[in-house]
């Protein structure tokens, strides 16, 4: 029986069944059905005869765990990593399922959620090689049996997986680097941080690389101030990987897991790694947002400067423009550029960066755009084109609501999640503009993510 309404289920939690997969979720599950009622099942794909073990119930859908296959699918492959720590979850999956799994999701969100059905969806653009395209890391740290060990926190718990030093996503040398971090931190007595004490020196590790560069940050997060043979570790590890640039050591002595600390400072090296997309190049901090796909990403801002469309005349905004990525690239080609940011350090980056370019007709302003750009507007900037770029939770309804009072011809929307994108647009189709094409961009193969940008124009009224 479940306990939340009394009634029964076709099935009940522990049973064994056999199923066949009909389906798949967005986060790469596959679905089957017993009478109508549908069950949740990780690492099977449609088309699947699957044994399998209910282990949640609910009033109208359940969750199983695979035990065994009875038939495969075509389109399954042999996992590179078996370690499954919930970061690679389509990894069972050929790359051509996965394209058109996050294809479907586009359509059926802007379907669903937007009611956009008519707009055309354009092929998802992926990657000719989707394996070590991240250039940045950052891991737990904890200890077992006296020895730190390094890993990703499994799926919905807070147990680390241990000692995951080859991750088919990461860049090759950082999975190099990593274990002999982590080694010389052992040699040395570094303690882990004990969350629940609140006690220990280490709490990450993280590593930066610059995929074009060639230059790479190490930086370890510690509790306290103190890193005790900080001198010997940085000569061991220096010796060992002479690309390394930079050593930084982030301090967060607070009791929380946002993993980096107000203040950083350079234990060897450069403050920053310098990092290239097309002509530009741009100076990487510990707390730098930067893409974590430097291929794709120049992809996405190529479609998102067509997108934009903007001549000598032009007059830009960037919202949440980060350390002035997207900025930069629009301000080759506008008559200016205003960049906004509620982070601080990331404003003065960009500004080097711009610097950095020799780009000297973009304006970048710390604060929050909802705010700001009300203020620009009766200070009589009208901007051609908005180009925002915001975090998974979509925008505010006060910035949307911003937005559509500057009147733009275009706005040019990137986002890393379909759904509250879909639900923006429709806002946004609301207040006047009518969305013309979506390009999703496969920033982040063998997971369930996928980036997409979207046109809009104005209206003629």
């Amino acid at each position: 029986m479940t306990k939340s309404t009394g009634t029964r289920t076709p099935v009940q939690k522990n049973e064994q069944i056999t199923i066949t997969i009909e389906d798949i979720t967005h986060e790469g599950s596959g679905v089957g059905k017993v009478d109508g009622y549908p069950l949740f099942i990780p690492k099977t794909l449609p088309g699947e005869e699957a044994v399998i073990k209910v282990v949640k119930v609910n009033k109208n859908y359940g969750f199983g765990k695979l035990l065994e296959l009875k038939k495969t699918s075509p389109e399954r492959v042999d996992p590179t990593c078996h370690v499954y720590c919930g970061g690679c979850q389509l990894q069972h999956m050929s790359y051509s399922l996965q394209l058109q799994m996050k294809q479907n999701q586009v359509h059926n969100v802007m379907k669903k959620i937007a009611h956009l059905e008519h707009v055309p969806v354009h092929p998802i653009i992926g990657m000719e090689d989707p394996a070590h395209y991240r250039n940045k890391i950052q891991i737990p740290v904890d200890e077992k049996n006296g020895e730190l060990i390094t890993g990703y926190y499994q799926k919905r718990s807070h147990r680390i997986l241990e000692n995951q030093d080859t991750c088919y996503v990461h860049n090759q040398a950082m999975n190099e680097v990593l274990p002999f971090a982590r080694h010389l931190m052992n040699k040395y007595g570094i303690k882990a941080y004990d969350e629940k004490t609140h006690r220990g020196e280490l709490r990450h590790i993280m590593i930066r690389t610059g995929h074009y560069t060639g230059e790479m940050m190490v930086v370890f997060v510690t509790r306290t101030a103190k890193l005790p043979a900080k001198e010997r570790i940085v000569e061991e590890l220096t010796e060992k990987f002479p690309f390394i640039s930079s050593i930084v050591q982030n301090i967060n002595d607070q009791r929380t897991n946002v993993i980096l600390g107000k203040k950083t400072k350079v234990l060897w090296g450069a403050a920053y790694i310098h990092d290239t997309i097309g002509d530009l190049t741009f100076a990487i901090s510990p707390k730098s947002f930067y893409q974590v796909n430097p291929v794709q990403t120049k992809v996405l801002y190529d479609k998102a400067l067509e997108y934009a469309n903007i001549d000598e005349n032009d007059v830009v905004i960037d919202a949440y423009c980060g350390i002035g990525t997207i900025s930069l690239f629009l301000a080759q080609k506008a008559k200016k550029v205003y960049g906004i940011e509620v982070v601080p350090e990331a404003i003065a980056d960009a500004k080097k960066n711009a610097e950095r370019n020799g780009i000297d007709n973009v304006e970048f302003t710390v604060g929050q755009a909802e705010t700001v750009m009300p203020t620009w507007k009766k200070e009589g900037l009208n901007p051609d084109v908005i180009v925002v770029d915001p975090p998974r939770k979509g925008c505010d309804p006060e910035f949307l609501d911003a937005m559509i009072g500057m009147e733009p011809e275009r706005i040019v929307y990137v986002s890393c999640n379909p759904s509250t994108l879909a639900r923006d647009l429709r806002i946004l189709e609301d207040g006047g503009y009518e969305a013309k094409e979506i390009q999703p961009v496969d920033l982040f193969p063998n997971t369930g993510h996928v980036e997409v940008i979207t046109l809009l124009c104005r209206q003629n009224t």
